[in-house]
This record gives structure tokens, sequence and C-alpha cells, in this order.
């Protein structure tokens, strides 16, 4: 019977295994890229377009999501270093090609992650950014589930409010889309209106 083995090794560059076994980097770098591109928050949510949406229920008040943000980068910065750390303990072949993969998707996740606000805030993506916040919860899932034996669970406790919350998110996202989907809103503060393009 043919052996097809899955747990294919994945080379990560350096810099990508460099910055979680530091445990300031790996909880820092999530930290300061996520405030630097939730930047343009603070002044969109004060802006007509963004105070013309439908929201669906269960909307928290804007001022908690950059205490929410900044707890969950944190904590999944903390997550990467301990899958960094077992990373390199480990002895086993399955254990490191499941935690490179799971770093691997860790950083594509979080780069899918810094460019939702740009997509939703800056750019006015509703639909875009709602097919990014899809992605960003699948993997999210995936690399807890990568990372959950090898680290015998320590890293899904930090993982796992994130992944609750970005299925929240998503249904925020998914809701503002469905509401909002089939009318006309101004882009922005000035006399104009167009179509908003979801």
């Amino acid at each position: 019977m043919l052996n097809i083995n899955l747990h294919f090794p994945v080379h990560l560059p350096n810099v990508l295994l460099h910055v979680p076994r530091n445990v300031a980097l790996a909880v820092g770098v999530p930290l300061v890229f996520g405030m630097l591109s939730g930047a343009p928050t603070s002044q969109e949510v004060k802006r007509h377009w963004y105070n013309s949406l439908h929201f669906p229920r269960g909307r928290p008040p804007p001022a908690a999501f950059p205490f929410i943000w900044s707890t969950l980068y944190m904590s999944i910065g903390y997550a990467s270093h301990l899958a960094a750390k077992t990373f390199d303990a480990s002895s086993s072949p399955e254990a490191k090609a499941a935690l490179s993969k799971g770093l691997l998707v860790y950083f594509v996740q979080l780069g899918l992650n810094l460019g939702w606000t740009s997509l939703f805030f800056v750019k006015h993506k509703v639909g875009l950014a709602l097919v990014d916040s899809i992605m960003i919860t699948g993997m999210s899932l995936y690399m807890t589930k990568l990372f959950h034996t090898p680290t015998s669970g320590k890293s899904t406790w930090f993982l796992a409010p994130y992944c609750a919350w970005l299925v929240y998110a998503t249904y925020l996202n998914a809701g503002i889309w469905h509401l909002n989907r089939n009318r006309y809103l101004r882009e922005d503060d000035d006399e104009y209106s167009s179509k908003k393009d979801v």
C-alpha cells in the first residue's frame, strides 16, 4: 500500500523563526504593526461613510476595538513564541513539520489581518474585507490545530480567544455587507455620493 507522508517540511526563512524565538519580538511585532495598520480607524469612524452604515446586532462600541485587538495581537504573538520554542526543542520530524507550517500560516494570516483595515476603513471595500476576514479565520483555525499537539495545547489557550473573536468579527463584517449592499453611501464628508463598491 502506498504510504503518503502528509507531514512534509516547510522551510521557513530565518527571519520568520528569529522573530518568534524572541519573546519581546514575538509579542511586539504583531502589536506594533497592528497599531500602525489600525491608525486610520480613529479618524474613519468619525466620517460620514462609516456612520451612515447599517450595523448588525451585537456591535461593541468603537472604543472597545483598540483594546481588544491589542490584547489579541499580544496573545497570538506569544503563541508563535511557544511554537518556535517547541520547534527548537523538538526532535520529532512530524512536530517540526506541523510547527513550521503553522508559523508560515501565522505570518500569512497576520499579513491578511493587517490588510483588513485598509480594505474596510480606507478603501470601503466591504465585500473584499469580508473575503479577507473569512480567509483569516480559516487560516487561524488551521494554525491553532497545527500548533496544538506539538505544544501540548499551551498555544491553544492563547489562540482560542483570537479565533473566537475572528468568528465574531466575520459575523459583523458579513452583517454590514448584507445590510448595506444595495445602498448608496457618501464616500467621505464632501458633497458627493456614489454607489458603494462591494
